[in-house]
């Protein structure tokens, strides 16, 4: 997905999403939408890192956990006020090293334990999990069908709808660098996925058997930390504290990297789409454009924290999920059409925009995961946990059927357009500038 994407992002914006899918559109209406769906998908992404710090920090320090919440939200601002765009890629590039250099010793101290057999592994977890042979398939998560279809479509096609990746694509030098760039992405991130399987079945066995790893030393009860955090408890197991303390300092600095690209992104949709874009209508100055990413980082900064504090008892790769699901049905439909459909027009890319966002978020909430286990009613209004599998559909429908009912002058000129965005987006250049080239 991010391949089909990442060339003509480079070419075609400089800052944010919006700069792409309102370069032959209407700037102001498709800068407002991007900036709302942007920073939607920023807040529900905010609370999974936020939750996840809080409970960290909580495991480590002793600290509690709303105070936990707190501090890390003022990092955070403190962090991306002051270090801008350079300090948020150099800890991302610092915590990705130590990520994976740190998951796989501890893929290797865990065989190790095993006599570096997975079959030994894995026929232990299976011994020592209460499921069984179950725990070697699909989980109670992929239980429903159509719920597994609408977080798979929401995780494929969401990952090119969340704005803090997209904005990575504007750091490297040219096209050629942000294709590369996500050949070693996926290289990594595919590494990394594989090395958490054994970590899990190794947690289910060394930290699900040791009663020191359980509030009130009864196995089974409730994980001390609670269930976010066996990986740390594994480290501690075959490590010491050593191990733990430094796993424990890359997932917070791993945290802090995400919160702040989080934060950056947020913040400049404020700044650099709607301030200088809609409300100043491309006459703000860098240094207006500066003080307001600023004062946006503060009230993100305040925002992620509450929500933080109200999202207390929620697992956090749930939370990722409904990120992705909003993600795939609010920025993507958008942000692909814009680039390869002709046809695409500003009417068509609001209403299309609009009808993702409001169904993606309402089912969300009316979801068993907010309805029920948040708000407290009996039973959910919409079944299923992941709404993507309708609000994406949905998105691309009204926009495609929005689209081709136009018939206005203004969505003739959108169309003209299009060749000269391809041209550009093909070779960075604009089309007057392609023909001397």
């Amino acid at each position: 997905i991010l391949f089909l994407i990442a060339e003509r992002l480079r070419n075609l914006g400089k800052f944010t999403f919006a700069d792409i899918a309102s370069y032959r559109l209407d700037q102001n209406r498709i800068r407002t939408f991007a900036a709302v769906g942007s920073l939607t998908v920023v807040c529900f992404y905010l609370i999974v890192q936020m939750v996840g710090a809080g409970q960290l920090i909580q495991l480590l320090f002793g600290l509690e956990y709303n105070m936990a919440v707190v501090a890390v939200g003022i990092l955070m601002m403190v962090y991306v006020t002051f270090g801008g765009m350079t300090a948020t890629t150099w800890v991302q590039i610092i915590k990705a090293c130590l990520l994976l250099g740190g998951g796989i010793v501890l893929l290797f101290l865990t065989l190790s334990q095993f006599g570096w057999s997975l079959e030994a592994l894995f026929g232990k977890a299976i011994e020592s999990h209460k499921a069984g042979a179950k725990i070697m398939v699909p989980g109670s998560l992929m239980a429903n069908p159509i719920s597994a279809f609408s977080l798979t479509l929401g995780l494929v096609f969401g990952t090119a709808g969340l704005p803090h990746i997209m904005m990575r694509f504007f750091t490297v030098p040219n096209a050629k660098e942000a294709r590369k760039s996500v050949f070693y992405a996926t290289g990594f991130i595919g590494l990394f996925f594989l090395v958490t399987i054994v970590l899990g079945a190794g947690a289910i066995t060394i930290v699900g058997t040791n009663p020191s790893f359980f509030e009130g030393g009864v196995v089974g009860g409730k994980l001390i930390g609670g269930g976010n955090m066996p990986v740390m408890h594994l480290a501690k197991a075959v490590g010491g504290d050593i191990f733990l303390g430094f796993l424990s300092a890359v997932a917070f600095a791993t945290i802090l990297a995400v919160v702040s690209g989080l934060a950056l992104a947020g913040a400049s949709a404020i700044s650099h789409d709607l301030y200088a874009r809609v409300i100043k209508k491309g006459q703000a100055s860098s240094a207006d454009e500066l003080r307001v990413t600023r004062i946006a980082t503060i009230f993100l900064g305040v925002a992620a924290i509450g929500l933080g504090i109200a999202f207390k008892d929620q697992n956090v790769l749930f939370l990722v999920a409904l990120a992705f699901g909003v993600a795939s049905s609010v920025n993507f439909p958008v942000l692909i059409l814009s680039m390869y459909w002709k046809g695409l027009t500003t009417r068509g890319a609001l209403w299309g925009g609009i009808a993702g966002l409001i169904s993606s978020v309402g089912l969300v909430v009316l979801s068993p995961a907010v309805w029920v286990k948040v708000l407290g009613n009996p039973a959910p209004i919409f079944p299923y946990d992941h709404p993507a599998i309708i609000s994406m559909t949905l998105a691309f429908f009204i926009t495609w059927l929005m689209s081709v009912t136009d018939k206005s002058a203004r969505a003739a000129k959108e169309a003209e357009a299009y060749n000269e965005q391809y041209i550009r987006a093909q070779t960075g250049l604009g089309a007057a500038g392609a023909h001397s080239h």
